[in-house]
């Protein structure tokens, strides 16, 4: 058997394999407490799922148009202006099978062989692997746990030349939990309009933002050239609807209708059940998402405290938005415990899978080695019964 060369490149997605383990642990009457999970533990809202059962009931379970249906599309217009006071047609948005299809279809429409491509740290573990699947070259950019991982628009600045093609940026971040200053993303989308390069904007986790924090879209700063700006999200995080995979983008009509044309011979449509249910979660009570950005705060708030209890790690950086924390467990590298050599992030996750039974994800997924992310979207049972495990287990070290 012979793979291609991006294949081989690739590393497979951290998270998901994660998500896998766990859950052949738990076939094996395994007590684990997933705290890996990147997806609300709500069920999705009963107005949603009632729409998609309608949608059922009626036979609307065929084939749509490639780029969604019409009047989920316009319900994304009209999210977009409301929302995020930018203005879209149905032509410039496209509905895909979740947001990360709709991350693909951007980086492999838009770059190829020869294109740099620009991602803060520490970030999603796929946009990396979607850059090198498309041929182009990530460039990793550092950001900062003294300055809460802000963007740093001057070593992004540095970091641009002449085969610059992308950058993509994650606000609130997933994995941790920054959203970004205002003055920040003006500076980047100045630098970014001036130079003739293409934004990426993964704002999957806006209604998820807590305290005084503000998510801002990056439409705001991109009115003099938002040809440059294409903008993701997806009902995913908000409606907790992770496994009805609908994402959608705002973007170029003309960006729109190549991407179009990849979707078509990948996956045609989303799923249309799926897409009436999201149709539903645009238009209809919002009631749940306050529910729910409420319950993550009060969990965001015992957890971090729980996190700063632990022996051996830091939490300088404090969630403002998504739902995990992000904590520096480098003082853990070097030690032993059960017989078990702690080197760096995945070796503590080993570890606290092996002797605590908790599961989190290695900060290396995340071009971060020495954190790991851990998910507060769980029961509070579960988040001090995790913590507790996972302070015992830190205490048996050497």
């Amino acid at each position: 058997m012979t793979l291609t060369h991006k294949i081989l490149n690739m590393t497979p997605s951290a998270t998901e394999a994660m998500t896998t383990t766990v859950g052949n642990l738990k076939r094996k009457n395994i007590d684990v407490i997933d705290f890996s999970v990147g997806e609300p533990d709500f069920p999705t809202p009963d107005n949603i799922s009632t729409t998609a059962i309608q949608a059922i009931n009626e036979h609307f379970t065929k084939y749509t148009a490639v780029s969604g249906i019409y009047e989920l599309r316009q319900a994304v217009c009209e999210k977009f202006k409301d929302d995020n006071q930018v203005t879209y047609t149905p032509e410039e948005v496209m509905i895909s099978t979740g947001a990360k299809q709709t991350l693909f279809n951007a980086i492999f429409t838009l770059c190829e062989e020869g294109d740099e491509v620009i991602i803060p740290a520490p970030c999603w573990v796929s946009y990396v692997e979607m850059v090198k699947l498309a041929g182009a070259t990530p460039v990793i950019v550092p950001l900062h746990e003294e300055d809460g991982f802000q963007l740093d628009v001057e070593e992004i600045t540095r970091c641009i030349t002449e085969k610059t093609k992308m950058i993509i940026i994650n606000n609130p971040n997933n994995p941790t939990g920054t959203v970004y200053r205002k003055k920040d993303l003006k500076q980047l989308a100045d630098v970014l309009m001036k130079n003739n390069i293409y934004i990426l904007s993964d704002e999957v986790y806006e209604k998820l933002v807590y305290q005084d924090n503000k998510h801002l879209c990056m439409a705001s700063f991109m009115a003099n050239n938002r040809s440059l700006l294409l903008l993701v999200n997806g009902v995913s995080k908000s409606y907790s609807m992770t496994g009805w995979r609908i994402g959608y983008i705002g973007a170029d009509k003309a960006i729109i209708s190549a991407m179009d044309g990849v979707q078509g011979h990948v996956t045609s449509s989303a799923n249309s059940i799926a897409q009436k249910a999201a149709l539903e979660a645009l238009t209809g009570s919002q009631q749940s998402v306050t529910i729910m950005q409420k319950e993550f705060e009060r969990r965001k708030n015992i957890m971090v405290q729980l996190v700063r209890e632990i022996p051996l790690w830091d939490l300088s950086v404090e969630p403002e938005g998504a739902f995990y924390v992000f904590p520096n467990v480098s003082k853990m590298f070097g030690r032993t415990g059960k017989g078990i050599r702690i080197n760096d992030s995945v070796d503590v996750v080993e570890y606290l899978l092996e002797v605590a039974h908790v599961a989190v994800v290695p900060g290396s997924a995340f071009e971060a080695s020495g954190h790991i992310r851990l998910s507060y979207s769980n029961s509070l049972d579960n988040i001090k019964q995790g913590m507790q495990r996972i302070k015992d287990a830190i205490l048996l070290l050497d």
